[in-house]
């Protein structure tokens, strides 16, 4: 049971002035994605700064953007934590206001076991029906979802997928080779993309989609020459993310804000070489500003 195919955008938060919400911008983001083929909204990821959202912020935002999309294309809702029950209460409430699926990050912090790992995503996949996607990000989490450990996931009937960002493509590759046909393999990485497409992945969620959904849904679904890419997708990791990102949009017209501590702004220098790669590739100042 696939979710999509192509391009999912992780999709960044936009914040008013006081770092609050602006769900005015919000909702010009969406139309902006459905506009330009973007295959489905990833919201409250990584990109989304989850880990400064509130719980009732996470809820709000989930349920506008499953309202605002209005079934166009599928929402996938961010629930992963690094406490188990938390993350079974908020996947329980995605379901219950329509998400289409759930993006799942494997828990951070505490660094469980394999065993651990597994026991995690048997309590969530219990608690809901709708299809699962794993998050594999050791770069963050400190621990790797290993092989074995995803084909064992498998065998659990809403676990449908992995988001790999591992960089591993070595990986990536057995995970390909051994999982079932129907686990749905997506990049995790922008830049490694077409290499995990043509392993058989099915497509990427992506950070620099929140620029050029077209380009990378086209990338992604048409298996396009992406080489001309990599330099916009290295810029959008210049800092962490979505530190890059956020600017980008920023300069290009849509309001999004700046991103909450211990998330600060760009350096001057990196700022300006971001905005040299944008231009490059004819993304120019306020090129969205009349976007509606």
């Amino acid at each position: 049971m696939s979710l999509f195919k192509g391009s999912g955008v992780a999709l960044i938060t936009p914040f008013d002035e006081q770092l609050n919400i602006n769900y005015d911008v919000l909702e010009q983001l969406i139309n902006f994605h459905i506009k330009n083929e973007t295959d489905a909204i990833i919201v409250c990821g990584t990109t989304a700064e989850s880990a400064t959202l509130s719980l009732k912020e996470k809820k709000d935002l989930m349920k506008f953007v499953v309202e605002k999309t209005n079934k166009k294309i599928p929402v996938i809702a961010g629930t992963g934590s690094n406490n188990t029950q938390a993350s079974i209460e908020l996947s329980i409430y995605a379901q219950s206001i329509g998400a289409d699926g759930l993006l799942v990050v494997s828990p951070y912090y505490n660094k469980p076991t394999q065993k651990g790992i597994i026991a995690h995503y048997e309590a969530i996949a219990k608690a809901v029906d709708i299809p699962i996607i794993l998050y594999n990000v050791p770069g963050r989490t400190a621990s790797n979802i290993e092989v074995d450990t995803v084909l064992k996931l498998t065998e659990i009937k809403n676990i449908i997928g992995i988001k790999e960002a591992s960089g591993d493509l070595n990986q990536v590759e057995k995970l390909s080779k051994l999982c079932p046909l129907d686990f749905d393999i997506y990049s995790g990485n922008d830049d490694q993309t077409q290499t995990i497409l043509k392993m058989g992945g099915k497509g990427v969620i992506s950070v620099t989609a929140n620029i050029i959904p077209k380009d990378i849904h086209e990338t992604a679904i048409l298996l396009k020459d992406d080489k001309y890419l990599k330099p916009l997708h290295d810029v959008m990791f210049i800092e962490s993310n979505p530190v890059p990102v956020k600017a980008a949009l920023n300069y290009l017209g849509f309001h999004v804000g700046n991103t909450r501590l211990p998330l600060v702004d760009l350096d001057d220098e990196h700022h300006q070489l971001l905005i040299q790669i944008l231009n490059d590739f004819g993304l120019k100042e306020n090129l969205y500003e009349n976007f509606n």
